[in-house]
């Protein structure tokens, strides 16, 4: 048995420092070749021990972390990418994580998308707040530890660090986590540490090492021990071209061995799939990738934790974010684990519901997550491209359940068939690389969706209104009778139906016309020419009369429970004329 190094993901928006900070730590390790050099492999940067302590100092005497682990293992991939890739039973990749912030800016989007990444799968963290050289007045401390450096600022640019912090420690509470400055933690495992650092000058990269270490060696002991000679398990972060191999595997080994000639069984798009190693590769020592012509070099296995690119046969349909395991004579056997491995995140699916793509089976699942938090039915939940037959299955649905007939896209591309059709079929799609904003952007359009339903349900309400007939004003005896009239309450709109106050119809609002425009409808106090049609001056109505809406029972009935609040105080008067009116002729008209 030995103890592997953690894998640690660093997440955080874009822009805060993920590569700057991976950067200043290769960079170190490179400048200390004599503290057993730093090694590269795909997807991934090892930092032996050596290096650490180099960079660290007597702050990691001061912590008392023992030499149990062999380094950090750090992931390059940006942070969800790797986090949402699976590694065993729904379990992320990384062991640990970096959420890094810009201090200045606070948390963005993305910030928060890693935070709901973090609390979803559980994964202990801690947090780099960034870029603190960009505080007004700091004075830079190359390399120094974060307390050296604080200590030496002016009182004001003090003051003002300690303002920002908290802002991250409030941002923190709201998302239900605790938090404070690393160095006034007094339970780390109740409490996230902050670590304020500079990535390009290094000030505080000592202690967030240190607090790394840490964390690994207290809660990670069991996690991180493997068995050298056991067979290989990993998970596959990318499958892709290269020149001069063709298509061959990314992935990252977290347990076991993984030899040249093994065989290997690998989830593809429809099955499980048993392929043989022909090649392992090894990206050159980072200060050779700039001499070298060729950027990888054959070796002959591999021990957890690696990164490794694997050139092997039939692999084109080799899922991103699934496992790899090594078969050796139990392939039956393998094939059922690795089926175990995926079965977590086996969607159950609606018959009606969203159409869910994702670019990996880990951030399919964060998605689908998400969606059932929300209470949002799911038709289809599949990896890949937006294709022309999701459109199809998406306008299957909207004709029956137009809010959820939409195609919900995470990190992958609308194929160009699919585009033509989304076009024409008039599907909305919900699209991007932050998963919540997907979601916040697709909740959105619901609520707007039910607004403008709901609007055009109030506006087929019919509504108190009346009305006064001009005298002297009567232009037009029938066919329609026209005449100028007032509104004195309400609004009256173009198709109303006119009763007077004896209940008996008049006729029906077939234009209204104001100085030559014509007019949908009309308010109270204004005065327009009426065209009633069905109507006879002098036989339905006169000079002088006040003409009534008439309000059908079922309307009657909305208004005074669900929209009384709606109606203005000579509305809801108007409204019970108009039920005086009705019962005049049918006694229980309108009871409930």
């Amino acid at each position: 048995m030995k103890i592997r190094s953690p894998i640690v993901s660093v997440l955080g928006h874009v822009d805060h420092g993920k590569t700057s900070l991976l950067d200043y730590i290769r960079g170190s390790a490179i400048a200390q070749k004599e503290a057993g050099g730093i090694t590269q492999h795909i997807g991934a940067t090892e930092i032996p021990i050596e290096v650490i302590e180099n960079i660290c100092g007597d702050f990691l005497k001061k912590f008392d972390i023992k030499e149990s682990l062999p380094g950090l293992f750090f992931i390059d991939t940006p942070g969800h990418e790797a986090f949402t890739t699976l590694r065993k039973r729904g379990g992320a990749l990384a062991d640990l994580a970096i959420l890094i912030v810009d201090i200045n800016e606070g948390f963005k989007p993305q910030t928060y998308e890693a935070l709901n990444i973090l609390k979803m799968y559980k994964t202990p963290f801690i947090v780099a707040a960034n870029k603190i050289d960009k505080i007004y007045g700091w004075e830079t401390n190359h390399g120094k530890t974060f307390l050296e450096s604080f200590s030496k600022q002016p009182s004001s640019v003090q003051q003002a660090l300690e303002t920002k912090l908290y802002e991250l420690v409030g941002i923190l509470h709201d998302e239900g986590f605790e938090s404070e400055r690393f160095d006034r933690v007094e339970d780390f495992a109740k409490m996230i540490s902050i670590i304020p650092i500079s990535a390009v000058n290094g000030e505080g990269i000592p202690e967030l090492l240190t607090m790394l270490m840490g964390l690994a060696q207290q809660y990670l002991k069991a996690q991180l021990q493997i068995e050298t000679t056991a067979p290989g398990k990993g998970s596959i972060l990318e499958v892709k071209e290269e020149v001069g191999l063709g298509l061959t595997i990314d992935a990252v080994i977290y347990d076991g061995i993984l030899k040249k000639n093994d065989k290997i069984a690998l989830m593809a798009s429809e099955d499980v799939i048993i392929t043989k190693i022909r090649s392992l590769l090894k990206p050159r020592a980072l200060e050779e990738i700039r001499d070298s012509k060729k950027k990888f070099q054959k070796v002959e296995e591999v021990v957890a934790a690696a990164g490794i690119k694997i050139v092997a046969p039939n692999i084109e349909n080799v899922v991103a974010g699934s496992p790899l395991i090594v078969a050796k004579n139990d392939v039956a056997q393998v094939k059922e684990d690795l089926l175990k491995e995926v079965e977590d995140i086996k969607i159950d699916t609606d018959e009606m519901g969203v159409t869910v793509k994702a670019d990996t089976l880990g951030s399919l699942e964060a998605l689908v997550n998400l969606l059932k938090t929300m209470k949002i039915p799911i038709r289809i939940a599949d990896i890949g491209d937006v294709s022309r037959r999701d459109v199809f299955d998406a306008n299957i649905v909207k004709n029956e359940d137009p809010l959820h007939g939409v195609i919900i896209a995470f990190n992958v591309k609308i194929l160009p068939s699919a585009l033509e059709e989304i076009k024409s079929s008039n599907i909305k799609v919900f699209a991007g690389n932050v998963i919540y904003q997907i979601t916040e952007d697709y909740e959105a359009w619901i609520k707007e969706s039910k607004e403008e339903k709901r609007k055009k349900w109030l506006d087929a309400i019919i509504k108190p209104g009346k009305i006064r007939i001009i005298p002297k004003l009567v232009f037009r005896y029938s066919k329609p009778a026209i005449a100028g009239i007032e509104v004195l309450s309400g609004t009256i709109k173009q198709g109303y139906t006119l009763i007077r106050e004896d209940g008996t119809i008049v006729g029906k609002v077939e234009s209204m016309q104001d100085k030559g425009d014509n007019k949908k409808s009309v308010s109270k106090g204004q005065q327009v020419a009426m065209a009633i049609k069905d109507a006879v001056f002098n036989k339905n109505f006169e000079e002088g009369d006040v003409l009534y809406v008439d309000i059908p029972e079922k309307h009657y009935k909305i208004l005074e429970t669900e929209l009384k609040n709606k109606l203005t105080e000579d509305e809801y008067e108007t409204l019970h004329n108009t039920l005086e009116i009705k019962r005049k002729i049918e006694p229980d008209w309108g009871a409930y």
